[in-house]
């Protein structure tokens, strides 16, 4: 519950102007790209503009006024991916009833996408941020922290965030799978994955699980990790490889539940029975591993009350209110019948 001692006041458009050397309505219009200035002007301004981190405020220009914003710039990779979906959900329904309005982006796991969607919204003056993830550019960095602007990074738990952070631990996830499977007996085991961009946090609950094995003393026997967006299709395809190559695995551990359920169509399709014959396990609790003739091994996940949590920590912070730093959102390992 302490200040984020990393965090620059934001810097305003005097500011600019006085390291110019100029005044503010000829820095004004050097940024409107107005005509009345010369081009050494013009280098000058914009060259104290990228030194400090100055954003223009587009609500300034809009209302004449430092009209104070109730939106709030919500990144996440995926619009469209289920748990993501649930995550947003329980911000926007809690920063609505708090009286704040949702700024959505996809940043599709790319630092750059995520850096540009910044640029653009941070013009605004939005009065707070939900950000996925701990990892993003310097660049990106840089202009969170002379912003000013009340942060929250969710999804992987950062002990360390650049304001606040709302989550959990992949790599923890992967790890009391790992020890989990090997608890079942289970000896010759294989991971399947996919990552269509940038490694995301499959790849932390990879690490996690392929360490829990090690130390159990029976390392991963085989791994399948597809160039494409983890699906159903992604784990048919993914399970089909990996047990062609190395068909006496017995255990699967999937990136996502949604994988787990192609990877166990395919088994099924093959003759193999979860539990019988090979064990299946998958991550996230999505609605359709609790309808499977057999329920799916899986780890569960609080996704709209992580969401709730980062909203409501954001706006305490945007209110000047105490507030956790870092805030741990638990998850659950479910059993299942395909272990």
């Amino acid at each position: 519950m302490t200040e984020n001692k990393h965090k620059k006041p934001t810097v305003n458009l005097a500011e600019v102007a006085r390291a110019a050397g100029v005044s503010k309505m000829t820095a004004s219009r050097v940024l409107r790209d107005v005509t009345g200035f010369s081009e050494q002007t013009r280098v000058k301004v914009m060259r104290e503009v990228e030194r400090l981190g100055y954003v223009p405020n587009k609500l300034a220009a809009t209302f004449g006024s430092e009209t104070a914003s109730t939106l709030v710039g919500v990144s996440v990779p995926h619009l469209t991916k289920g748990l993501f979906g649930e995550v947003v959900e329980g911000i926007d329904r809690a920063l609505v009833r708090l009286g704040y309005q949702t700024v959505i982006g996809a940043s599709e796991h790319s630092a750059e996408i995520e850096e540009t969607w910044l640029r653009a919204l941070l013009a605004w003056r939005p009065a707070g941020l939900i950000l996925t993830g701990r990892t993003r550019s310097p660049a990106a960095q840089e202009l969170l922290r002379s912003s000013g602007v009340p942060l929250v990074e969710i999804w992987e738990l950062n002990t360390r965030p650049l304001d606040a952070s709302v989550g959990f631990s992949h790599f923890d996830c992967g790890h009391e799978m790992g020890r989990y499977i090997l608890n079942c007996g289970r000896r010759k085991i294989g991971y399947v994955g996919a990552e269509a961009e940038s490694p995301g946090m499959g790849q932390l609950r990879q690490m996690g699980f392929e360490k829990a094995l090690s130390d159990g003393g029976h390392p991963l026997a085989a791994s399948e990790v597809l160039h494409d967006r983890p699906g159903y299709y992604a784990g048919f395809y993914g399970a089909e490889t990996l047990l062609s190559r190395v068909p006496d695995l017995d255990a699967l551990y999937f990136q996502d539940d949604a994988m787990a359920v192609g990877g166990l169509f395919y088994c099924q399709s093959k003759g193999l029975e979860a539990p019988r014959d090979i064990g299946i396990a998958g991550w996230g609790g999505m609605e359709i591993a609790s309808v499977l003739p057999r329920r799916l091994t899986t780890t569960t996940v609080a996704t709209r009350g992580l969401g709730k949590a980062a909203a409501e920590n954001l706006v305490a912070r945007i209110k000047g209110e105490a507030a956790q730093d870092v805030i741990d959102v638990p998850t659950t390992l479910v059993p299942g019948a395909t272990l």
